[in-house]
């Protein structure tokens, strides 16, 4: 009997030994930080705030006319949001041929290829052809905001799918338009005719060279075409070239 009574005294003390360390490994446990977005800020993220202002891995940088914001080559570290301006993406062959492949602006999103991460170098130049203003986010903090906000999430994909769909568009435009049609398609895009609110006015003094390297014929076919269509009442020159809905027609004739 005394040996039983000593023996179920040791597994007692033991038992609670046993809850003592393990409540205070609980305890160790609860005191570490784990940093993670609490619900009430993910509840309150405002996305136009966020691609608006300044902050943790975002920098606003304004742009002279011309100013390179990355160059071909270059380590793709960051991933840009265009507050105001026009930013145009040009790339250059081994021959040193340059051709400009868009013109992007307000609400667009540049250098997007950096967040899949198998791209780690620029394919092509930034250059800003007006005075402009981006908002320069770091691809660790646009990662970790984009798996925690749904909301910037759907923005994002949605500006993806619409990129894609619009350089499928160009492919077909490409291929089977003629110079002329594919001259108007991107004047109308430039203007942002079909899209909500009145057509703005295109980049100002756009040079006829950048809009062959667009259009992907020479300077002469775009100075002929871009003459019938102002004499059309197409387009108006007035310091600043301005696009009519009309010029839809030429797009639209078979």
């Amino acid at each position: 009997m005394g040996r039983r009574h000593s023996s179920a005294v040791r597994q007692a003390a033991m038992a609670k030994q046993r809850s003592k360390t393990l409540a205070e490994a609980t305890t160790r446990a609860a005191d570490i930080a784990i940093p993670r977005t609490s619900l009430e800020r993910i509840r309150r993220f405002d996305p136009r705030t966020f691609l608006a202002q300044a902050g943790l891995g975002r920098t606003i940088i304004d742009l002279k006319k011309r100013q390179i914001v990355f160059s071909q080559g270059d380590a793709a570290e960051a991933i840009f949001y265009i507050q105001r301006g026009k930013i145009k993406l040009t790339v250059i062959s081994k021959g040193g041929k340059e051709a400009t492949i868009a013109l992007l602006g307000e609400g667009n999103f540049l250098g997007e290829e950096c967040i899949a991460g198998s791209q780690r170098r620029r394919m092509a130049t930034a250059v800003a052809i007006t005075e402009s203003t981006v908002l320069k986010i770091d691809r660790k903090e646009m990662v970790r905001t984009l798996h925690e906000q749904h909301a910037l999430s759907d923005i994002f994909v949605s500006y993806l799918l619409a990129r894609n769909t619009r350089v499928q568009e160009d492919l077909v435009d490409q291929l089977f338009n003629s110079s002329e049609k594919r001259l108007a398609r991107t004047l109308l895009l430039l203007a942002q005719i079909g899209k909500k609110g009145e057509p703005e006015t295109v980049i100002p003094k756009i040079s006829q060279e950048v809009l062959a390297e667009m259009v992907g014929t020479t300077r002469a076919r775009v100075n002929f075409f871009m003459n019938r269509f102002r004499k059309l009442g197409f387009i108006q020159y007035n310091g600043k070239l301005l696009v009519h809905r009309s010029l839809l027609s030429v797009v639209l004739h078979d």
